[in-house]
């Protein structure tokens, strides 16, 4: 893949985790060119390709590559673009960063370990091994009830030494850890909140952003709200977010990224709901809320079977995984 020169923004804002449209099992490019132009136009700060709501796990080295190479070549190339990265193998992880080091990304989201539970230390040297084998910034994903390891602060804070390693997507899932998280990291060390139903508080308690996978529906919403809390409107901001909050909580009502995917087939952002095994759609209740609310939500810009009745999701042929 041609190397391409990136700007590589300050990490703050709203970051879009984008989804990986599929279509008989394959990546859907028209549809990737479509969300790239779509969301490329939008108030965000930057992409994340291939993670958790992009089903990164399904996603084989030349699929991924391709993901990166149309998101570049469509977006302006002042937006990020970091590339999302996991695995409890060190050796393989090093290997991983060798491969994609001439990719045109910005930096890289890379989750704890999954499954292994390394200690403390072991954390640590993993992610320190991985700052030492590549130049771009990375985030840390710290995501416990997915990895089932919780990166603590004070390993937080030794990473936060490294050059290279310059901030994380907080999903610890423990309020206490989050603020102090907050209040005692270093200096320009910068720390997004995953959680899309705690944005309001992670933004009000100092965070410098969201990584959220309901600011599909969105962006400018989110963005506004941000922006109302940094320059003090905070009952603007919390007007605003009682409008959001249930919509967030709906897009998350069964495992995502199925309730977005559909929510983008059903505006035509992408031309099929599908994802890959062991990811779903979503249940015909859920389906027909997020229709409903589709109807009554309706940001500006957003395309063009919204007003339309619902079409049934097209047929897979066999074999070919959802």
């Amino acid at each position: 893949m041609e190397a391409h020169t990136r700007t590589t923004a300050a990490i703050a804002g709203i970051f879009l985790p984008l989804i990986t449209p599929f279509r008989d099992g394959a990546l859907d490019e028209s549809s990737l060119v479509r969300l790239a132009t779509h969301y490329g136009r939008s108030r965000i700060d930057g992409l994340i390709l291939a993670a958790t709501t992009g089903e990164g796990l399904t996603l084989d080295e030349e699929e991924t590559e391709r993901l990166v190479a149309t998101v570049a070549a469509t977006v302006d190339t002042d937006l990020p673009i970091y590339l999302g990265l996991c695995g409890s193998d060190t050796r393989k992880m090093l290997h991983r960063l060798e491969a994609t080091d001439g990719w045109p990304i910005a930096g890289y989201l890379i989750a704890c370990p999954y499954y292994s539970r390394p200690s403390q230390q072991g954390l640590f040297e993993h992610f320190a091994a991985l700052a030492g084998r590549t130049e771009k910034p990375i985030l840390l994903y710290n995501i416990p009830y997915r990895t089932g390891i919780n990166l603590v602060n004070e390993t937080l804070f030794r990473l936060a030494a490294l050059p290279n390693i310059v901030g994380v997507k907080d999903c610890c899932a423990d309020a206490g850890q989050a603020f102090d998280l907050l209040r005692g990291r270093p200096a320009g060390f910068s720390v997004l909140t995953g959680e899309d139903a705690l944005f309001f508080n992670a933004i009000a308690h100092g965070a410098d952003g969201g990584i959220l996978a309901s600011a599909h529906v969105d962006p400018a919403a989110f963005a506004d709200l941000r922006e109302m809390l940094m320059r003090g409107d905070r009952d603007g901001a919390l007007r605003r977010w009682s409008s959001l909050v249930d919509l967030v909580r709906l897009l998350f009502a069964e495992p995502s990224p199925a309730p977005i995917k559909h929510w983008l087939w059903r505006t035509g952002l992408i031309g099929s709901p599908e994802l890959r095994l062991p990811m779903t759609s979503v249940s015909p209740a859920l389906s027909e809320r997020l229709d409903r609310a589709l109807a009554a939500h309706r940001p500006a810009g957003c395309a063009t079977r919204m007003g339309e009745a619902p079409q049934a999701p097209p047929q897979r042929p066999a074999g070919v995984p959802s």
